[in-house]
């Protein structure tokens, strides 16, 4: 049984050995489990000496494989490249910083082995990330599962366990605006979950500030949900039907009572107010419309600049 490590890189050059190093230390209990092993790396346009790090063990060892971006494309696009070109009957993303451990990889064979299609990674202890980290993806996952029909399990990042199946029918989705957590979810199959402590990461720092794990949530929701849509349709509603009937208030005041001239401020408050309304609404839409327009383009997910050791398999 061939598995692959899909493992997406920018800027890593200070994890690449020491990933090597902790691989290699696990490579002799694999095999006595009778898998093979190769490493799929992606690196998505890395400024540092990445690359050349990647191509010196690829020249090393046989099992390391690589492809190397044109640009920077992000890491959405570097995994799913990395599921493409994945050789391996199952295959296992994760991250080249050591805070997705080896030895859940075990466990996560272990599950296969009872059945399992997907084998879900779930952190118990966030405790290595920031607290506005933490609350913010706490949040995260509350507003998303609420909002969609697809809901994600909680504390789950890209860590997890496929078979060539289950990675075959993700590659069939065809749209390029990726959030992958969610098509790894959207596909199905039976799926279980094993725990685990992430551990801090080994070297440098996480290339995901707040702008862009902002960014990707708002991707996520609005790949796989259009109730902000609808919200703001019921609201709308709700908004003209009581301007209506305070609109229908003024009529009957001014027809049978007269109307003595009212306050500026409370009259900016509703103009402003209102404006505001319907700007944040515009927004959602043209979150909506933005994606659309990029759907239509149909420019590839990446470009590959450079395949290393491409043509081998797992062994």
């Amino acid at each position: 049984m061939n598995v692959t490590l899909v493992v997406p890189v920018y800027n890593e050059q200070l994890n690449l050995n020491t990933f090597i190093d902790e691989f290699n230390r696990h490579y002799s209990k694999f095999s006595e489990l009778n898998y093979n092993f190769d490493i799929q790396f992606v690196d998505d346009g890395s400024k540092d000496n990445t690359a050349a790090i990647i191509e010196a063990l690829a020249n090393k060892y046989v099992y390391v494989r690589a492809i190397l971006f044109s640009r920077n494309f992000g890491k959405e696009s570097a995994l799913f490249a990395g599921l493409e070109h994945a050789s391996g009957d199952l295959i296992i993303p994760m991250d080249v910083d050591l805070q997705d451990p080896f030895e859940v990889v075990f466990e996560m064979l272990k599950k296969y082995e009872e059945g399992a299609d997907v084998v879900l990674a779930k952190r118990i202890d966030r405790g290595t990330d920031t607290y506005l980290k933490r609350r913010s993806a706490e949040m995260f996952y509350k507003v998303n599962n609420k909002m969609s029909s697809l809901k994600l399990e909680n504390n789950v990042g890209d860590f997890r366990l496929m078979t060539r199946q289950v990675v075959n029918e993700i590659l069939r989705l065809k749209e390029s605006q990726l959030f992958m957590k969610g098509l790894m979810s959207w596909v199905g199959f039976d799926t279980v979950v094993v725990t685990y402590v992430r551990p801090a990461r080994n070297e440098g720092d996480t290339k995901f500030n707040f702008f862009k794990l902002w960014n990707l949530a708002i991707q996520g929701i609005t790949s796989f949900s259009t109730l902000p849509l609808k919200i703001w349709t019921y609201f709308g509603g709700i908004t003209a039907f009581i301007s209506f009937l305070y609109g229908l208030k003024i009529i009957i005041e001014k027809l049978f009572f007269g109307i003595n001239v009212s306050g500026y401020a409370s009259l900016m408050v509703a103009v402003l107010f209102f404006g505001g309304v319907q700007l944040i609404g515009i927004g959602v839409i043209g979150e909506y419309l933005g994606r659309t327009y990029l759907e239509t383009k149909q420019r590839p997910k990446y470009i590959i600049k450079k395949s290393i050791n491409e043509n081998q398999r797992a062994g």
